[in-house]
């Protein structure tokens, strides 16, 4: 089992970073500072499939457990992300029960999926695809994004789909289905919110959320009401943040 999934499924708490600048310099950067896991985003990052290869390769040789944002929830981008050596799968706008059990599918080997054998990355090639097939299906987290008022409806069925690991909420796009867009702390979005982390509680799944400002108070708040899977900030958030305190420190 990977480390990040291990410390899932004893309620502990894991802390990944996230990339979008499609470079693997930024992962051997990030890998150094003591993430479990770094996710990178292909939905609304410039990362396609060959360059994170390249960044995952970047992060062989260290214990963070590679994963990625898929751009949707769809059969073979998810299979191909899985070849290229992803151990977890985030997928986004997963809203019924139904999408749940096909994103399942996408990422399990038959007879608990669809995804297709074969000689990748993530088997060394085939040099080492018995091994790989044996642990692939439980070793690959897969993370639904909860990001829509459907969605939260749902959530009891979502969460109940067997080989859902965890739900990861999407605040901004769940307070633009409920007609708020932007107003995370409006009392109908925060009940929606924690609608779900009860929901994780009672399934025994990890609750997710991105803490996007880099505000350490603000993950503390959320590792206390229960959550568990948090991704912190970004690396062009990182880039902005630390320009501006080291241009700050100097113009001081």
């Amino acid at each position: 089992m990977n480390n990040v999934k291990n410390k899932l499924v004893k309620g502990e708490v894991s802390i990944g970073g996230w990339m979008q600048i499609g470079h693997p310099v930024v992962a051997e950067i990030m890998v150094q500072t003591g993430f479990d896991w770094i996710a990178i985003d292909n939905e609304h990052g410039i990362i396609d499939i060959e360059t994170g290869m390249n960044i995952f390769n970047a992060m062989r040789g260290t214990n963070v457990v590679p994963m990625v944002r898929v751009q949707e929830n769809n059969e073979i981008i998810i299979r191909r992300w899985c070849d290229a050596g992803a151990q977890g799968i985030i997928i986004p706008m997963v809203n019924t029960p139904e999408q749940a059990m096909a994103a399942v599918a996408a990422v399990k080997y038959p007879p608990a999926g669809r995804r297709g054998f074969g000689y990748c990355r993530a088997n060394n090639y085939g040099a080492k695809f018995d091994e790989y097939a044996k642990t692939a299906n439980d070793d690959i987290l897969v993370i639904v994004q909860i990001e829509h008022i459907e969605a939260i409806h749902n959530i009891d069925s979502i969460l109940a789909v067997d080989g859902v690991d965890g739900a990861f909420i999407g605040p901004y796009d769940l307070s633009g289905s409920m007609g708020l867009t932007g107003q995370l702390y409006h009392p109908d979005v925060l009940a929606a919110c924690n609608k779900m982390l009860n929901a994780c509680k009672k399934h025994g799944k990890a609750a997710g959320i991105h803490v996007v400002p880099v505000e350490p108070d603000r993950i503390k708040k959320f590792v206390s009401e229960g959550f568990t899977f948090i991704a912190a900030s970004i690396d062009t958030v990182f880039i902005h943040y630390g320009s501006e305190m080291i241009f700050k420190t100097l113009k001081e």
